[in-house]
């Protein structure tokens, strides 16, 4: 009898948590097919009337092809980058056991725990006067403050392979970086989908690093696009909202053919 309560206890706090996590999508869709006077009316209610009319709006203002192919080419070329390299320097960390490794791994480490607002300024101003304002100097600065959550990560994960397969492989003829790339690197594969995940989330959705670097006409990612809708004296909120619902489709289709790879990736590297 006490299990059974106990059990309709966590069901039932399982599905608040749920409507919890729902509601903010809930908000979003449904503000999204009303008109800006209806969302101040009552923003819970259904819509009296669907229209899509601010979603043609919003994919016009938002220029979405553009856009989203800005997005995709900043956050596609980041975590590349920031998976290889990251990789790269986690497993030379972890294979050289001197004091000095682990010196450079904890600045690694210590490195998360500094804010961006700190650094932002100098940072925006040393690449300034280096013509590093565009798309390349972003993505070199999201190396840089992703890698170190993605070395801790990935220095964590080549623990758990043998260094014994380092040394066959160098006996095979392998260099350094041959034994990485053809033995070393698919191994990680679980933890690289995590980390991949991880920092794909930050990067779609982060707006103050790229407002500070990049931003001109044609070169704006959605985050940045988005913010058009908010001026000084209104707040096109139906077409803001709109334009986010547009957004999240392109994410929920790349999600829904990758979501085994996902899973399996997690879970296996749960395992590990």
């Amino acid at each position: 009898m006490q299990k059974t309560r106990k059990r309709y206890i966590l069901e039932i706090l399982g599905i608040v948590l749920a409507l919890l996590w729902v509601s903010p999508f809930y908000l979003m869709i449904v503000n999204a097919f009303k008109t800006k006077r209806e969302i101040f009316t009552n923003t819970l209610k259904l819509p009296e009337e669907l229209t899509f009319e601010n979603f043609t709006q919003a994919f016009e203002e938002l220029s979405f092809l553009q856009t989203f192919f800005n997005s995709i080419l900043v956050t596609v070329l980041s975590v590349a980058v920031i998976l290889f390299f990251s990789a790269l320097a986690a497993y030379a960390l972890s294979r050289n056991g001197s004091k000095l490794s682990g010196f450079i791994f904890f600045i690694f480490v210590a490195a998360m725990l500094i804010p961006f607002q700190s650094v932002m300024i100098p940072l925006i101003s040393l690449f300034g006067k280096a013509d590093m304002l565009n798309f390349y100097g972003l993505i070199f600065m999201y190396l840089g403050f992703g890698c170190s959550l993605s070395i801790f990560l990935y220095h964590g994960a080549l623990k758990g392979i043998s260094k014994s397969l380092d040394e066959a492989a160098t006996i095979d003829g392998c260099n350094r970086l041959q034994v990485f790339w053809y033995i070393i690197f698919p191994l990680l594969k679980p933890i690289s989908v995590t980390v991949g995940i991880l920092n794909v989330i930050w990067i779609w959705n982060d707006y103050l690093l790229p407002s500070l670097v990049i931003g001109g006409a044609g070169t704006e990612t959605i985050p940045l696009k988005l913010f058009d809708f908010f001026g000084q004296y209104t707040k096109q909120w139906h077409l803001a909202l709109a334009g986010l619902t547009i957004s999240i489709i392109p994410v929920i289709i790349a999600y829904f053919f990758a979501q085994k790879q996902i899973i399996k990736g997690v879970s296996d590297g749960a395992v590990k």
